[in-house]
């Protein structure tokens, strides 16, 4: 890996919408469902949190219920999906819910389960985003912390794959994605929130044009993944599966599913820093591995 960092800002106020305050849920949130790796199935309790509480998972199975920070140093492991660790309490495949509750504007959330696999669903972020809006976000008697300004471009590349934090106005993804299979082949979705990833009540775009995208897969890996403990939840009903023949799942949701479906992992990844920077964030064929060393040099680069 080649990381490249720079040293961030805080934003001026001509350069920032006004002041945003922090955001809970209005009520209490219930779903539960398959891990896509473990297979084994998980109760997730979504509850409003105090000001300044941040995101965070509490294993209520695990005796003290040790609580675990939705946070870029509590990733210990990035194979396939995102885990996140603190004083040995584990929680694995957090990404699509992180990137809900990021996209919806919850800044504070306390997330009680009792397994160490957040729930599939649907292998999108759609159902968590529809039990949000239902129940509701309030605002709180807090600013949110002002969002830092990316004043030169910080990378991370392997191969031909990168990612990266590029100076721009306003907070936009761009990604690419380039498979050998008909049906995917190369693909690139360009999307903005607006000037905050959490603007809230401007979470529309975020709902109706990322949160829908499903995982993917290729049907010739999954023999050798499951051999590696992988994927022992997956199915055609959790995730869209390819062949070189094409879906064997369709309709696609979006002719460029796929992609969508990257752009968010990539928000529920880089949705641990908190308060995302102001910055185009920019990927091609990346991984999990990738945005979360992203994510590692933009915390350095505030240092």
């Amino acid at each position: 890996m080649q990381p490249r960092t720079s040293q961030t800002t805080p934003s001026s106020p001509e350069e920032q919408s006004p002041v945003s305050l922090q955001h809970t849920l209005a009520g209490e949130i219930q779903q539960s469902g398959v891990g896509l790796h473990s297979g084994e199935k998980t109760s997730v309790r979504l509850l409003p949190a105090p000001v300044d509480a941040g995101r965070y998972f509490v294993r209520v199975d695990l005796p003290e219920s040790p609580a675990i920070a939705a946070k870029v140093s509590s990733v210990t492991q990035t194979v396939l999906s995102t885990q996140l660790e603190q004083n040995e309490a584990k929680i694995r495949t957090v990404e699509h819910l992180l990137a809900a509750l990021a996209g919806m504007g919850v800044d504070n959330v306390r997330i009680e389960i009792n397994g160490a696999e957040v729930p599939l669903l649907d292998g999108s972020a759609a159902l968590w985003v529809e039990a949000i809006a239902q129940v509701g976000v309030v605002a709180q008697d807090k600013p949110r912390v002002t969002p830092a300004v990316i004043s030169e471009p910080i990378w991370v590349r392997h191969d031909d794959a990168f990612v990266a934090a590029i100076p721009a106005s306003e907070i936009r993804f761009t990604y690419g994605i380039d498979f050998d299979l008909p049906a995917i082949g190369n693909q690139w979705y360009s999307w903005s929130p607006g000037n905050r990833i959490a603007a809230y009540p401007s979470t529309a775009s975020f709902a109706s044009e990322i949160a829908p995208a499903r995982t993917f897969g290729l049907a010739h890996q999954i023999d050798f993944l499951q051999q590696q403990g992988l994927i022992k939840g997956g199915s055609l009903d959790n995730a869209l599966v390819c062949t070189q023949e094409g879906w064997l799942n369709p309709p696609l949701r979006f002719a460029n599913e796929p992609v969508r479906h990257k752009i968010l992992d990539l928000i529920g990844d880089l949705s641990l820093l908190g308060n995302l920077p102001l910055a185009h964030f920019v990927a091609y064929k990346a991984s999990h591995n990738l945005h979360v060393q992203l994510a590692q040099q933009i915390v350095a680069s505030r240092r």
